[in-house]
């Protein structure tokens, strides 16, 4: 019997798709023209690099990671169109790993933004990227956890981060994660690479956050108290005493002469318990309450001073 006399499986042009694969290719088709190949030329000094965005306005604004843009000495981008942009650095903000870029054009495609603070643990979710340079590259998976923390290039930790098994691979980062409905829930930016189906993405209600006040300032500004410290574990007698959840606090190392924490008196081997009314374990859960609002705030510190606990008021101030 000929070949062509048998009837060719998945060629009828009228089959339709299983509702999974349907849900996936129309995320695609809606959020793929978006994804941008951005190109980080490498200066003198500056490394190059490749990655992916996602613009959110028709003027050309997109999101990355702050990691694919840091020390280039020029960026461009590229559409899946094949039209190619030259692009400006708004803002960058490595305590989050994310930063917003400005193509070179108007009318561009755009992805529209969903919400992180709805996905649930299993929900359907496609990562749209280029990883290793194949440009407009989809894998899809599941919301595998929500709440994750991971530390940013600049050694502060990233809340609310999503975990995914949708495979991410070096070129992804900065591209977009989206939820089945072709709305963009969260911006790829790491993958564990000894381990499979362990990628994560930065939640879009915190980009868009950052991405405001980038668009703002050009950086997003947070409180400092003229301190350095490190996360220490309190001797577990103290810590039943002081019906610490935590068995640690945050011992300081150094004060930087006419700060906040000098003016209050504070000196090198206090141990920070509580800040602002909320208790402080570490390093990082400080970072967490130095938000840019609270500069110039009188606002309550408790500490471990010698045998003693007291309680000082300090004003916080914003980064230079």
């Amino acid at each position: 019997m000929p070949y062509d006399s048998f009837e060719h499986v998945g060629s009828r042009p009228d089959e339709e798709l299983d509702p999974y694969s349907a849900r996936v290719s129309r995320t695609f088709e809606t959020v793929g023209p978006a994804v941008v190949h951005i190109l980080a030329h490498a200066g003198e000094k500056g490394r190059g690099g490749t990655g992916s965005g996602v613009l959110f306005a028709p003027d050309g604004y997109l999101l990355t990671n702050s990691h694919v843009v840091s020390g280039a000495a020029k960026l461009s981008g590229s559409l899946t169109d094949g039209r190619q942009f030259d692009a400006q650095l708004i803002g960058d903000d490595p305590a989050t790993d994310l930063a917003v870029l400005r193509l070179q054009g108007a009318g561009l495609p755009h992805a529209d933004f969903g919400s992180s603070g709805r996905l649930k643990v299993g929900q359907l979710v496609v990562a749209i990227g280029n990883p290793l340079g194949f440009q407009a590259t989809v894998t899809a998976g599941i919301v595998s956890a929500l709440g994750r923390t991971l530390r940013s290039p600049s050694g502060r930790l990233i809340e609310s981060v999503i975990q995914t098994d949708a495979p991410l691979n070096p070129g992804n980062s900065g591209g977009a994660l989206a939820d089945g409905n072709g709305r963009v829930v969260g911006i790829n930016t790491a993958m564990i690479g000894r381990a499979q189906g362990l990628c994560f993405a930065i939640g879009i209600d915190t980009a868009i956050d950052v991405t405001t006040r980038l668009m703002k300032d050009g950086r997003v500004r947070r409180s400092r108290l003229g301190l350095g410290a490190q996360t220490i574990m309190l001797d577990a007698r103290l810590a039943r005493r002081l019906r610490r959840a935590e068995g640690s606090g945050v011992q300081i190392l150094e004060v930087a002469s006419g700060g906040p924490a000098a003016e209050a008196g504070l000196a090198k081997g206090d141990v920070i318990l509580d800040f602002a009314g909320s208790p402080v374990f570490t390093v990082d859960d400080l970072h967490r309450l130095l938000t840019a609002e609270i500069a110039g705030s009188s606002t309550p510190l408790t500490v471990i001073h010698g045998a003693q606990i007291r309680t000082v008021v300090l004003k916080p101030v914003l980064d230079a």
